[in-house]
């Protein structure tokens, strides 16, 4: 009975309509938005990779194997299965154009592929022509090939010029402007050369040993189990050290990454909602300070407490249900509408249209929050009194909620962070996230009480300036707005000042500190009977400072301790594709080891491994355990002789894995090179050494760090932009709190005017207030985002940290920018109003 009289009297109180709910509408949906539309461009991707999955990968299954290529018995095996195999090799290299010191040289991901290729999609080349045409024979005797635009642009080359990769002469017959199968490839330094596999037989690129992985792309028929068919070969060649993927995850890396920065951009703009949490609070605040009278007066005919908490837990639920609508209306409709945009501008498939699944997270999450944040001051209603309606009394009905409240309170935001981890299938990262705003609530609020108390004894203080007072002591003042604006503006802002911070140090580490440490360029490929002469033409060289070199092949983690690798690691990174490795008599120098010994120079046991202490350590294993890797179909398992420090940091030559000789002996490989040298000797080097060696491949580390600075820079972006969705919502509270403020301004303007003060005084001191709030957000955020920045780049990327103060000031200005806007916006009708008619309607 009294839920139902409660929904009763709640509907009629709504009739009125929801002009004092338009805060709370607006954080709602704004939050809600931002959380479904990336959601939905999530799913859009992820829908459109599974759908182009086949095309994607290549073909329906794929093969792959690394330094060598398919044994009869396993070539065999797939065209009896498949209705077409396409064999596929892969492998970067130096395109080359030009003789002699007048040649320039780039790198390249080289694809050598057969006449089968593509079995699914087709490549678009510029002129457009058959394939088999542009990689056939050309008028002048030579193989074709075709490039990406970049590349021929970096050479200089048109169709019809000729270029060389390793020893073979090649025409470029046109630029190649997409591939189907690129999802399918792993990351790459260079751009993209496509030639026939045949064609590089001549070329001395696929010798022993070398770097490349050969792919064999499967077109099987209808119908075909992909899961029986992967046991079959596991069973027929367990030994062959083969990665197998299938049409049903055709680009599990893009996958991958996509469901992880996704996931990430949706807890980031949770935090934007956390912004809008306390917008709602705020207007559900002010709403219950509009409505006391009301709440007296039922209270005065019987009404008891729980029917009131009732009344005003239907409103807001209403008002609640229809801003988390139009928060899932707009973030549906805005990828929608953006489609054709973000199909060009995205390097995957996507299928674009309304999505369910992110549609019920974000209403989730819009829910969750808005109980949350609305409970406390809903709760507090209780505590009116009747008394209210013949005593000036609080309103607020002040304190603490009851105990129950509190539980629900707790519970709900419990339920909200164990959704968040649910939905993103990220723990650790929602856990920590989760911590790190509930710690930047607690800081900021306490933040904006000393900024409150600081401003209260620097009122005393400023007695001959009279703006300045006023605005110092509204500040500190029991009505003062300093919690909602360093609350509202505090977080987004810390983020981005987090942001800002982080990529200023990293790019200033790569810009000067990295170079620095960091060799000129990393030669690859350096075959045994190359070493000597390519040592002797640096070594003689008075501008190179250093070489380092050694032997490197690359194998696959498959078990530890016995076990099948990923029922012991999980997906750890060094278990994701090939490792590099290495094998050493004596430890390199510099080695760090941290527990055991190396094994003796003459040592010929059963195989020994020297392991990177920190890999061990996330992955569980100790001195004595067993790594089992796979070597060129040859699964090598050797015990944990000793851990040693691996640092990555300064680019150098760097092994997870070092074996004693013995293990490897016989296996076939090559060398690695790293060079420090004058940069006015690099081109020299490079070209001396590629015309002398013309399968060895140079990979410029400057080039590489940029690409990897790159990436970054744009996950940096996403974040910014994320955050700059969490300044929006503040600003948005910001205009709320200004509004809900206005009464008691227009007051305190007609009190000053009966005293005399100006109108310039009153709005220098309304102005002066913004300013001072805004800044002292803006600072807070800069401490907060400050210490962010010096974690991150400390802890997580092992930068050195120095605080920038050009991303630091556009902070504090864009904090101070926005209160003044928003609170000069209700500055009018106070400065306005007439004194007579304001302290009248005050008796």
């Amino acid at each position: 009975m009294s839920l139902a009289l409660a929904a009763r009297l709640a509907r009629r109180d709504l009739r009125g309509g929801l002009r004092g709910f338009w805060v709370l509408l607006t954080c709602l949906a704004l939050g809600v938005a931002a959380i479904a539309a990336v959601g939905s461009v999530r799913a859009a991707i992820q829908a459109g990779l599974t759908a182009q999955g086949a095309v994607l990968l290549g073909g329906d299954a794929e093969v792959q194997l690394t330094y060598r290529f398919a044994t009869l018995p396993e070539r065999d095996w797939l065209e009896d299965r498949a209705v077409t195999v396409s064999e596929i090799v892969d492998f970067r290299s130096m395109a080359v154009v030009g003789q002699g010191d007048a040649s320039e040289r780039a790198l390249t991901q080289v694809k050598g592929v057969d006449a089968a290729w593509p079995l699914l999609g087709q490549a678009v080349l510029d002129p457009p022509m058959p394939l088999a045409q542009a990689l056939g024979a050309t008028p002048q005797g030579l193989p074709g090939g075709v490039m990406a635009p970049l590349l021929a642009d970096r050479l200089g080359l048109s169709p019809g010029d000729v270029f060389r990769l390793g020893t073979q002469d090649f025409v470029l017959t046109a630029r190649l402007v997409s591939e189907p199968d690129a999802g399918a490839a792993s990351f790459g330094f260079g751009p993209r050369t496509l030639v026939l596999r045949e064609a590089l037989a001549d070329s001395d690129l696929l010798g022993a040993g070398t770097l490349y992985d050969s792919n064999y792309r499967l077109a099987l028929p209808q119908g075909t189990d992909l899961d029986a068919l992967r046991a079959d070969w596991r069973a027929a060649f367990p030994d062959s050290g083969a990665r197998w993927r299938d049409s049903r995850r055709g680009a599990p890396g893009i996958d991958s990454f996509v469901d992880r920065i996704g996931a990430f951009l949706v807890l980031v703009g949770l935090t934007g909602l956390a912004v809008g949490g306390v917008g709602v609070s705020a207007a559900v605040r002010a709403h219950l300070a509009r409505k006391t009278e009301t709440i007296a007066v039922l209270k005065t005919f019987g009404a008891s407490g729980r029917t009131i908490f009732q009344i005003y837990l239907l409103q807001i639920g209403a008002v609640t249900a229809i801003g988390v609508a139009a928060g899932l209306i707009l973030g549906a409709l805005l990828p929608l509408a953006l489609a054709p945009l973000l199909t060009a501008r995205l390097p995957v498939p996507a299928v674009f249209g309304v999505y369910p699944g992110p549609l019920a997270q974000a209403a989730v999450y819009g829910v969750l929050t808005a109980f949350i944040f609305a409970l406390w001051p809903l709760a507090r209603t209780r505590r009116i009194r009747a008394a209210t309606l013949f005593r000036d009394a609080d309103a607020s009905g002040g304190g603490w909620p009851e105990r129950r409240y509190l539980v629900m309170i707790v519970a709900a935001l419990i339920a909200l962070v164990g959704a968040a981890a649910l939905f993103s299938g990220l723990w650790r990262l929602t856990l920590g996230m989760a911590g790190g705003v509930l710690a930047a609530f607690v800081v900021l609020a306490g933040a904006a009480t000393l900024v409150r108390r600081a401003a209260g004894a620097g009122a005393r203080l400023a007695r001959r300036r009279p703006a300045l007072r006023l605005a110092l002591a509204a500040i500190g003042g029991p009505r003062s707005e300093a919690l909602s604006v360093i609350l509202s503006l505090g977080l987004g802002l810390t983020v981005l000042a987090a942001v800002g911070q982080v990529s200023s140090n990293l790019r200033q580490a790569i810009a000067t500190e990295l170079p620095e440490r960091a060799p000129s360029y990393f030669f690859l490929d350096i075959q045994p009977d190359q070493l000597d002469p390519f040592l002797i033409r640096l070594r003689d060289d008075p501008l190179v400072g250093d070489v380092q070199t050694a032997p490197m092949l690359r194998g696959i983690v498959t078990q530890l301790n016995g076990r099948p690798a990923r029922e012991v690691a999980g997906d750890h990174w060094v278990l994701r594709g090939d490792r590099g490795i290495t094998y050493a008599a004596t430890p390199p120098p510099g080695t760090q080891i941290t527990r055991g010994d190396w094994w003796p120079q003459d040592y010929a046991g059963p195989p020994l491994v020297s392991l990177s202490e920190e890999i061990a350590t996330e992955i569980g294993l100790d001195l004595g355990d067993t790594v089992t890797v796979n070597i060129l179909g040859r699964d090598i398992t050797a015990t944990i002789a000793n851990l040693r420090v691996v640092d990555f940091s300064d680019a150098g030559i760097g092994f997870v894995m070092a074996l004693n000789p013995g293990a490897l002996a016989g296996a076939p490989h090559t060398h690695i090179a790293t060079v420090y040298a004058d940069p006015a000797a690099e081109a020299q080097i490079l070209r001396d050494l590629g015309n002398r060696f013309p399968n060895i491949t140079a990979v410029p580390v400057a080039e590489a760090i940029d690409r990897a600075s790159d990436a970054l820079a744009g996950i940096a972006a996403a974040v910014a932009w994320a955050a700059g969705a969490t300044l929006v919502t503040g600003f948005v509270v910001l205009i709320g709190a200004a509004a809900a403020g206005e009464r008691a301004r227009v007051y305190e303007a007609a009190i000053l005017k009966t005293l005399g003060a100006s109108r310039a005084l009153i709005l220098g001191s309304f102005a002066l207030r913004q300013a001072l709030m805004g800044a002292a957000a803006g600072l807070v955020a800069l401490l907060g985002g400050g210490l962010a920045g010096w974690a991150v780049s400390r802890f997580v990327m092992d930068v050195p940290y120095r605080f920038d103060m050009g991303s630091a000031l556009p902070i504090v200005v864009g904090g101070i920018a926005a209160t003044v806007v928003a609170g000069l916006a209700f500055a009018w009708r106070p400065l306005a109003a007439r004194p007579a008619q304001v302290l009248r309607a005050q008796d």
